[in-house]
């Protein structure tokens, strides 16, 4: 492959966001899609429940807007999440165009099955069985291997954002991007790619924590590339997290669908005690948050290492089909779901904060958009309300391509941008610092940042996030780039941004409870944080 490439449009990221802004956009265009590792490895084929849209005569959109903005704890942009919902129908009708297999009612090929989760109160979830992420995922990637104007570079990973500011020396307002940089992990070699237009679609940053239901992947690259390039980010002490991943040793935080309780799951205690109804009169399905605070409570408060969810009072045959790959995947470490509860605990799930975006998916920087996990586009608030995430990359992905061809963007002349310079850097011989810090971050940032937290333990994270960068950003100077140094130096960033954002909240609200300030405040505001310049 050439050390310089040139695209229309350059989407980093190939999950749910990525894959359909490629597909909405025209055949003429020329398209280039990063992906970090194979087709289909991101968090989107990771997603069991579904996606929220109204599409049965007794919902509503302003139901469905209510059900969001109450989730949200206060923090939600209404414009942003009645802009989402009204376009939900039609983002659905998109999927089942392009091939998605969602679930029928029985015995009919017109009525689609939809199932109901915490916090919403008409069942408004349209699924393909207990696997809908996958199957959006394949359906999504077999259409876009049709395309010949999309090409897919896989086992890639962005480096930075390329702006005209900084590889020309310039202090013009606006600055505008370019392009990026991008590591091709099969020799290690940093291509060059110019674009018209850039976007992305890098999904969210759970993997900053100890224990998260997402893959590896989830390393927050959008984010710190867009924060290191201008971009303002917003709302990042809220990290949700899924209250019922499998406690399994092997497993590695597999999780256990929202649709388990909204199909009648009960959360026990070891003593198979119920619990939930101390917390919250809607009981297991209230919103996430509150069910993962109370989980994390009676683990503490019994020294337990996890709980249960318990569906075995519901016929084996109703089990087994609505969650198919759900009772496969237990079944393999032991547990049968018919017959028995199943061992929970909670794991970072979700990043609801983000790059800041308009309604359009653009970003603070022109020629950049955001879409998916990574973007804050006022729909979350201080809480994401359950299966709301994959309609916004659908939503918010259309959004950006039809702006993109509404733009007057301009040529893009990868010649006239700068190759990739290493010739001051060297091999490293000491790759053990970057497996070290690695690990110290997601510690710390689970011990001191996770579902409870204090000032004292955020001062305390602060404190340490603030030496590891330094450390980081000398190894990155000094030494040859690799897709563990880029995903570290990104994961620092964005622990960083997490913890400052945590700080400046004086107030417990929705996904960030804190002991110093334990109640929510009358008056309260997003969190924006902005860069002074690029870093």
């Amino acid at each position: 492959m050439p050390s310089r490439l040139s695209a229309d449009v350059l989407v980093i990221g190939t999950g749910a966001a990525g894959l359909t802004l490629a597909l909405s956009l025209p055949r003429n265009l020329n398209i280039y899609l990063v992906c970090k590792g194979e087709l289909g490895w991101g968090s989107t084929a990771w997603a069991q429940g579904g996606v929220a849209a109204v599409l049965d005569k007794v919902d509503s959109v302003d139901d469905h807007v209510a059900d969001t903005l109450k989730a949200g704890g206060g923090l939600c942009e209404p414009k942003a999440v009645r802009h989402t919902v009204e376009r939900s129908a039609s983002a659905i009708q998109w999927l089942i165009d392009q091939g998605v297999p969602f679930t029928h009612e029985d015995g009919s090929e017109v009525d689609y099955h939809l199932t109901r989760e915490g916090g919403h109160r008409h069942r408004r979830i349209i699924h393909a069985a207990d696997a809908t992420g996958r199957a959006i995922s394949e359906t999504l990637i077999r259409n876009v291997q049709q395309r010949a104007n999309i090409h897919v570079l896989e086992q890639h990973i962005a480096v930075d954002l390329i702006t005209r500011n900084k590889v020309f020396g310039t202090s013009e307002t606006p600055d505008r991007c370019l392009g990026a940089y991008v590591l091709d992990q099969r020799n290690d070699r940093v291509v060059t790619i110019g674009a018209r237009s850039t976007v992305i679609a890098t999904g969210g940053a759970s993997k900053v924590y100890l224990f998260t239901s997402n893959p590896d992947g989830a390393t927050g690259d959008g984010i710190a590339m867009a924060w290191r390039a201008g971009c303002r980010v917003v709302n990042m002490e809220f990290n949700q997290f899924h209250p019922t991943c499998l406690y399994h040793p092997k497993a590695k935080s597999f999780l256990i669908s929202e649709a388990v309780r909204g199909e009648g799951g009960l959360l026990k205690l070891p003593n198979g005690e119920r619990f939930m109804h101390r917390f919250d009169k809607r009981g297991e399905l209230a919103p996430r948050d509150i069910v993962a605070r109370a989980i994390d409570h009676e683990m503490k408060r019994l020294g337990a290492d996890h709980l249960y969810l318990d569906i075995s009072h519901k016929p084996a045959d109703f089990i087994r089909s609505h969650f198919p790959n759900i009772y496969d995947r237990c079944l393999s470490f032991g547990y049968d779901m018919t017959l028995e509860p199943i061992p929970v605990v909670p794991a970072a799930h979700y990043t609801c904060g983000g790059i800041r975006t308009d309604l359009h998916a653009r970003t603070d920087l022109a020629g950049l958009y955001a879409a998916g996990e990574c973007a804050y586009t006022g729909l979350h608030g201080a809480n994401r309300l359950a299966s709301n995430s994959l309609l916004e990359c659908i939503v918010f992905a259309r959004m950006a391509s039809a702006d993109i061809l509404d733009s007057d963007t301009g040529p893009s002349d990868p010649d006239e941008l700068p190759l990739w310079d290493e010739s001051r850097v060297s091999d490293s011989d000491e790759k053990v610092v970057i497996s070290h810090n690695w690990d110290e971050i997601r510690r710390f940032m689970w011990d001191y940042v996770g579902i409870v937290r204090s000032d004292k333990r955020l001062e305390r994270a602060l404190r340490r996030v603030r030496l590891l960068k330094q450390e980081i950003q000398d190894y990155y100077a000094n030494f040859r780039v690799s897709a563990d140094l880029l995903e570290l130096r990104n994961l620092v960033v964005v622990a960083e941004l997490i913890i400052e954002s945590a700080l400046s909240r004086k107030e417990s609200r929705g996904l960030h409870y804190t002991r110093t300030y334990p109640e929510p405040q009358e008056q309260t505001e997003i969190t924006v944080l902005s860069p002074e310049r690029p870093h």
